[in-house]
């Protein structure tokens, strides 16, 4: 299984990375998904200000998410600035 997760915007900066693929063994929820990105980013994602995109589309509600093989997950920041 394959999955490849985006992170966008100062989410980019705090991973070091602006894109990243996962080989879980299984599909992920929500919790899953988290964990397995580890405690600093886990912190960083979980926060309810960030939006997710499964495979381009917003989701209302990240605890409703399955992130299945092919699967791509963006973290969007909060939009700032002037």
């Amino acid at each position: 299984m394959k999955v490849k997760l985006v992170f966008l915007g100062r989410l980019e900066e705090q991973a070091g990375y602006g894109f990243a693929d996962i080989s879980p063994d299984s599909p992920l929820d929500w919790p899953g998904l988290v964990e397995h990105l580890g405690s600093e980013l886990a912190g960083a994602v979980g926060s309810e200000k960030v939006k997710v995109a499964l495979n381009g589309a917003l989701v209302a509600d990240k605890y409703a998410i399955t992130v299945n093989d092919g699967d791509e997950i963006a973290f969007l920041p909060p939009v700032s600035g002037g």
